[in-house]
């Protein structure tokens, strides 16, 4: 069977949502474009943001753990939806949907995710962008994950996990179940693209909430490591060659 690009995906605000793209361009050395490029900053982030920003926006890459994340609340994971007509239209099972404009209505959004926010967890304060995509990892990586490599996971668990609660970039239909994980080293090319595999993803607890109801529905860190010995679930690349991918592009490995 021929490998393929099965589905693309973006997500404009760090940890909140998600949407699909028909295509998108990627350039050497560079994340995908548009992904994590908003993210919410909370209590705790804070003191690492304003130790160095310009005009009220980090200018350096931070941490993850300066942002809002599902692995904080299940409920976050349940958010969906991303751009429709310039703004940000997002959606969560027990609250009313939201339509912002991102550069002027950040304090709606951080007033909309209060509900969804445990009372102990450092409280989000605002939206902000910053002169980095604020990606987990501060490498210019973009996430390649296998539709087979989930169906399997799915068959030994015996849950229909889906595609959101990975939040990756790139879904690929065709590959062995977990083949990806011998490609750590090696280029791919998904049509004119190259791309250099880096490293296999750790996950995290975040990955246990169903993104459907907002709650936590199996131990996903167990499950993987008790089915296969270890936590990863896809892997990172690095764009080599940059092009246009497009949704049934062909992948060789």
């Amino acid at each position: 069977m021929t490998a393929r690009l099965a589905h693309i995906r973006r997500h404009p605000i760090k940890s909140i949502g998600g949407e699909g793209l028909d295509s998108v361009t990627l350039a050497p050395a560079r994340r995908l474009p548009g992904d994590r490029e908003w993210a919410v900053l909370t209590e705790a982030g804070e003191r690492n943001a304003q130790a160095s920003q310009t005009a009220g926006q980090p200018d350096r890459w931070l941490p993850k753990s300066c942002f809002v994340r599902g692995v904080q609340s299940p409920q976050v994971q349940a958010i969906s939806g991303g751009w429709s007509d310039g703004r940000l239209v997002l959606r969560q099972p027990t609250q009313a949907d939201l339509d912002i404009d991102p550069e002027t209505q950040g304090d709606r959004l951080v007033e909309w995710l209060r509900p969804l926010w445990p009372a102990h967890a450092p409280a989000p304060t605002r939206l902000v962008r910053g002169a980095a995509i604020w990606t987990d990892q501060k490498w210019p990586w973009i996430s390649i994950l296998s539709l087979a490599s989930l169906a399997d996971l799915e068959e030994r668990t015996g849950r229909t996990l889906g595609l959101h609660r990975w939040r990756g970039n790139l879904w690929i239909d065709g590959w062995q179940p977990w083949a990806e994980r011998a490609l750590i080293g090696q280029v791919i090319s998904i049509g004119s693209v190259e791309l250099r595999v880096t490293q296999h993803i750790g996950r995290c607890e975040a990955t246990s909430a169903n993104t459907d109801t907002g709650e936590n529905d199996i131990d996903m860190l167990d499950s993987l490591e008790r089915l296969y010995g270890h936590t990863d679930f896809g892997i990172f690349a690095e764009v080599v060659t940059g092009g246009t991918v497009t949704l049934g592009d062909e992948v060789t490995a």
